[in-house]
């Protein structure tokens, strides 16, 4: 049995004039030399409750110790044990890799050799040595992510809070990542991990798992999964369409949870006993192992539903062109860096095709050129039919864009923002009224109309975007990384809209990093250094994958393995 690290009893937190208690009545222990995974929805606490521990907020009522140093009484002894790595990049973009370390260095006190031991043993832990004279601002999004990691070690602590260090990394870089935190746990470093990947949950030696502000379960992930043992089917050998069986198999009262998983539908029910019905779409149903993220959408009750109302006001989609998005030998240069390579594939009406690939491959360079935002320096892209550079306008107005980082204006509220795009996009008088109203029911946004977007919980910022993007009903959207760093129930409900609005004929490209999201896509291109180094669906990638140690590989498990072996067939 290890020893309790931290101690957390009776804790309450509440803001001022915050409708509901950010955190109430906690009690939580923390074993030392362990990593405990802090998991919920958006907006349930977890940031609130990093922060207690580490001693930046105080409690409302009741108490934390760490090592038991009370976080208000001795809160400066908890600094010196902690580090905290925080959920935004936390670190100076305008500052090389090196000068955020040293200032880090400076802010904990290690000087002299004892500086220099440490600098040389964190680069090389995060294998950021070619980087040192490279701003922070210029990274890719797994390296901001371990120069924060690195400077959250610059003075070696007991207690390591990490705040979703995971966000927008692609899944090697995560790999990497969970290898330096094992590396951590040898060196016996307590880990808290909070995170919305709940693959990362499984793999922690304890879970606090907290909704709207309360504990809801705190014990083993493997206990919470066997819960829903024989519980979880796949349903396989689907004739016909696998979303419309989706939509179907949801709307029955002993359905708890569903998502696509390649070509099969994966289902969580309440009561095995009572019979799945696919109402005359034919497919084989089979029983198959519980995952973390089924108990986690079974404890908190189920995902958004079977319905978008998103799609039911989305008109249909004329079939105007063969082939709405066409890319033909797209090519970006910046300088003598090539960004993309010739770039080509089509995409038919109707379609969800993803991009993936590593942070920094080029998805994002690919996805502006197709919206006619960035020049291509050779090669051509169209949209349903119209050349991006002969008549951009045109094109574009078919087009809706979410961006990778949010793209909206912080400083305007929700009825602002929505007002300012919609007059972008050609939007007037009573139609633009309608549309805005449009949005607003849809996605639940009026007790948050006059607040700011930079003041809203992810999730309500991610729909917002998704709003703006879809409000004059675009026949082709791309989704730049829609849902980073969102909790799986708004991910069902960003992917319920998704999936109807292609029933209504809209064409969908979609760059993301969660693999199991992927998984939703008809046809998967993968990007590496700027080059289409494999495209097909994603059970035909899987296949490719397969090997003796992997017979049933995973999305991850083939992203990974086709990038390893890109690498080792062009090694120099």
């Amino acid at each position: 049995m290890s020893e309790i690290l931290v101690t957390i009893q009776n804790l309450s937190k509440v803001f001022p004039k915050a409708p509901s208690p950010a955190l109430s009545d906690i009690n939580a222990t923390i074993p030392q030399g362990e990593i405990v995974g802090l998991v919920g929805p958006d907006g349930s606490g977890k940031t609130t409750l990093i922060r207690l521990i580490a001693g930046l907020l105080k409690p409302t009522t009741g108490k934390i110790t760490v090592a038991g140093h009370d976080t208000i009484t001795d809160a400066e002894n908890v600094h010196y044990l902690t580090g905290y790595m925080p959920q935004k990049f936390g670190l100076y973009e305008d500052l090389t890799v090196m000068q955020n370390l040293n200032l880090y260095a400076d802010l904990r006190g290690v000087v002299g050799e004892e500086r220099k031991a440490t600098m040389e043993r964190l680069l090389k832990f995060t294998g950021l040595v070619p980087f040192t004279e490279r701003l922070a601002g210029n990274l890719s999004g797994g390296m901001k992510q371990k120069l924060g990691l690195a400077c959250a070690l610059v003075k070696k602590p007991t207690l390591l809070l990490l705040d979703e260090p995971s966000v927008g990394v692609d899944p090697i870089s995560r790999r990497e990542l969970w290898k330096m935190v094992h590396e951590l746990l040898e060196q016996g470093v307590s880990i808290v991990w909070s995170t919305a990947y709940l693959d990362e949950a499984e793999r922690c030696n304890t879970v606090i798992l907290i909704n709207e502000g309360k504990l809801l379960y705190h014990g083993s992930p493997k206990t919470l999964t066997d819960k829903v043992n024989g519980r979880v089917f796949k349903i396989t050998h689907i004739e016909g369409n696998r979303r419309q069986l989706l939509a179907e198999v949801l709307k029955q009262k002993n359905v708890i949870d569903g998502t696509i998983q390649g070509q099969d539908v994966r289902v969580v029910v309440k009561d095995a006993a009572v019979p799945l019905e696919i109402n005359g779409l034919k497919g084989n149903l089979e029983p198959t192992a519980p995952r973390f993220e089924d108990a986690f959408m079974d404890i908190l009750g189920g995902g958004f539903g079977a319905e978008s109302e998103l799609a039911k006001k989305a008109p249909e989609v004329p079939a105007n062109a063969d082939m709405v998005v066409v890319a033909d030998n797209l090519t970006k240069k910046f300088g003598t860096f090539t960004a993309a390579h010739h770039i080509a594939f089509k995409v038919p009406r109707g379609e969800i095709f993803g991009l993936l690939g590593p942070n920094g491959a080029g998805k994002s360079t690919i996805f502006k050129m197709l919206c006619g935002l960035l020049q291509p320096t050779e090669g051509k892209a169209s949209v349903n039919g119209v050349d991006l550079q002969v008549a951009p306008g045109v094109a574009r107005s078919h087009i809706g864009y979410m961006a990778q980082k949010f793209s909206l204006y912080g400083a305007l509220s929700i009825d602002q923002n929505l007002e300012f795009f919609s007059g972008i996009y050609n939007l007037k008088n009573a139609d633009q009224a309608e549309a805005i109203q449009e949005m607003v029911d849809v996605f639940s946004f009026k007790p948050y109309l006059n607040m700011t977007s930079e003041a809203l919980p992810l999730g309500y910022k991610q729909r917002l975007a998704l709003a703006c993007a879809t409000m004059h009903h675009p026949e082709v959207l791309f989704l730049d990384e829609p849902t980073s760093g969102v909790d799986p129930v708004t991910r069902r409900e960003f992917w319920t809209h998704i999936n109807g609005l292609v029933e209504k004929g809209v064409t969908v490209m979609v760059t993301t990093h969660f693999m199991d999201e992927a998984e939703y896509c008809d046809r998967i291109a993968l990007i590496y250094r700027g080059k289409v180094i494999n495209i097909g669906t994603p059970d035909a990638l899987k296949e490719i994958a397969k090997s003796p140690e992997h017979p049933n590989p995973t999305l991850e498990d083939t992203f990974v393995k086709l990038i390893e072996e890109y690498d080792a067939k062009n090694a120099s």
